[in-house]
């Protein structure tokens, strides 16, 4: 099905190659596509985004790429292995050119170097893979580069090609398989060339990229986007929960206080109150999105590193916010979410799958960590004041919360920093795990901090004075969410008075109750499409 949906978003659009050269556009192809079937957010990423993306960056090839404009062949990437994932860098699968033949032979090694888990078998029609493996030129390992390989055809695998189907994972999954290559000969011009290598006839390789590692991040650029679309698609699927928990706050109705009353489940604070956290939270993440999709879009060559950090980052702290969402959502709807017909059950699955695709979010979080112990400068308050201000009705200024998070960030940096230092000398990895736990925290608080700075932005940007004060009110519940657990530290350092600690649940509780009389209107701004909500039938059954 998720297949076939797939042609079907094919028939509507205009230029498959200018979507895939389009960030904004794929990012929105996850948003609204994980929201009916996280399957076809898949497969759509993996063929627009890394695979067919991958093969319009290489201008150095013409390829006849009619049969992936009409998915007549529909297009994998394969880069993991059984023994390298994180470490993909690592892989083992190779390719050896054979220079009198003029091409090249693929081959997996070993059981370690099977190509694993990516949508390979027959299922959804004939298949063509972009696959990563190291290139060996008379015995000299040149380093992982990108080859297009066909996998299937109407009949099947093609001779050499070995594909085996994974077990059944929970959530929406695809054709999962384990792929390995018995000396597949491929043409010279399968290789996906750039600035990172130009193999000429001869096998003597042209670069302008210094390092092997360096050339593989080149060669498989198209990660960076697929981050941003594995945040896109859990940003979806959350903002696609939070629609149905709300309407179900207002629709399921249970006993009320007096005898034979009948109220609303959106009457009870204890149950709106996790929903208006988790909506704050969630347009938190939406213009968290917009924002770094737009620095991704416009970026220079020469701040790229800093940018895939900061998609890196992002990517982390969305997903992981979207999991806990779509958790709280589906709890708030009882029993009903657990049936996947009512439209709920699969998201925190679909959240569990990108937390861990195109890089683990732990280990990319833990080298942006690292980079960021001295390759990052913490953000200034921007009130810039040394004296807190008094009473507690700061607690309701989100500018004065945002700047509080600065102070954690760097209270997090300087700690980090220190720990590396204190480290045990001439042992990089005991400095390394000394800083972890501080670089972590700082990435966390980074992160949220670039998410204030996204929706105060946001809020500042509206002209309609009673709607930009809700936004300014959803901001500080989110901004208060985050910081309770920093205000201990913060009151010790002197950055918040008892006063205002003891007044945060206060604070907490009037916010909720001053944005309870929004909350449908909050939630409805998601637009999730009236077709999608009406046919489900939790939200229309008594």
């Amino acid at each position: 099905m998720s297949y076939a949906r797939l042609r079907a978003f094919n028939e509507e659009i205009e230029s498959p190659e200018e979507l895939a050269r389009d960030p904004r556009g794929l990012a929105a192809l996850h948003e609204w596509a994980a929201v009916v079937d996280g399957a076809l957010a898949t497969v759509a990423g993996i063929h627009y985004n890394l695979f067919l993306g991958s093969l319009v960056d290489d201008e150095s090839t013409e390829r006849d790429l009619v049969p992936f404009h009409t998915l007549s062949r529909t297009g994998t990437f394969l880069c993991t292995e059984r023994g390298h994932g994180n470490d993909a860098a690592a892989l083992e699968t190779t390719v050896t050119y054979d220079r009198g033949a003029q091409e090249f032979i693929l081959h997996t090694p070993h059981e370690r170097a099977q190509k694993y888990m990516p949508n390979t078998s027959p299922a959804g029609g004939p298949k063509s893979a972009v696959v990563a493996a190291r290139l060996r030129v008379d015995g000299e390992d040149r380093g992982v580069f990108l080859f297009l390989v066909p996998l299937t055809d109407a009949d099947g695998t093609l001779p050499g090609v070995t594909v085996e189907p994974l077990p059944d994972r929970i959530g929406s999954p695809v054709d999962h398989c384990v792929t390995s290559f018995d000396r597949v000969r491929l043409p010279r011009t399968a290789l996906i060339q750039g600035p990172h290598g130009r193999l000429l006839p001869d096998g003597v390789l042209h670069t302008d990229v210094g390092s092997q590692r360096k050339r593989f991040l080149h060669a498989i650029g198209r990660v960076t986007t697929g981050k941003l679309c594995m945040s896109a698609s859990t940003l979806g699927g959350c903002r696609a929960a939070l629609s149905i928990a709300v309407r179900y706050a207002h629709t399921r109705r249970i006993s009320g206080p007096t005898a034979g009353s009948r109220i609303p489940l959106a009457a009870h604070r204890s149950h709106v109150g996790r929903l208006l956290k988790s909506l704050a939270t969630a347009y938190a993440m939406t213009f968290l999105h917009r924002s770094v999709v737009d620095t991704w879009v416009h970026h220079e060559p020469a701040d790229r590193d800093r940018v895939e950090r900061l998609v890196a980052v992002a990517k982390g702290w969305i997903t992981w916010n979207a999991r806990a969402i779509t958790i709280e959502a589906r709890e708030r709807c009882g029993a009903r979410a657990l049936f996947p017909v009512n439209g709920l059950a699969e998201y925190p699955a679909n959240a569990d799958g990108a937390i861990t695709a195109e890089g683990d979010n732990l280990a990319i979080w833990c080298k942006a960590g690292a980079e960021m112990i001295f390759g990052h400068t913490p953000a200034e308050p921007s009130l810039r004041s040394t004296a807190v201000p008094q009473g507690v009705n700061a607690l309701g200024d989100p500018v004065f919360l945002r700047d509080l998070l600065a102070v954690v960030e760097g209270r997090w940096h300087h700690r980090a920093r220190l720990n590396l230092r204190s480290g045990p000398s001439g042992d990089s990895l005991g400095r390394w795990n000394n800083a972890s736990g501080a670089a972590l925290e700082l990435v966390e608080a980074h992160a949220t901090l670039l998410a204030a700075d996204a929706f105060v932005a946001a809020a500042g940007t509206v002209p309609h004075a009673p709607t930009r004060s809700l936004l300014r009110d959803l901001c500080a519940l989110f901004l208060l969410d985050a910081l309770a657990p920093r205000s201990g530290e913060l009151l010790a350092d002197g950055h918040l008075t008892a006063a205002q600690v003891r007044a945060i649940p206060d604070t907490v509780d009037r916010l909720t109750a001053g944005l309870t009389p929004h909350l449908g209107v909050i939630a409805d701004a998601f637009d999730v499409p009236e077709e999608h909500l009406g046919d489900l039938p939790m939200l229309t059954a008594p």
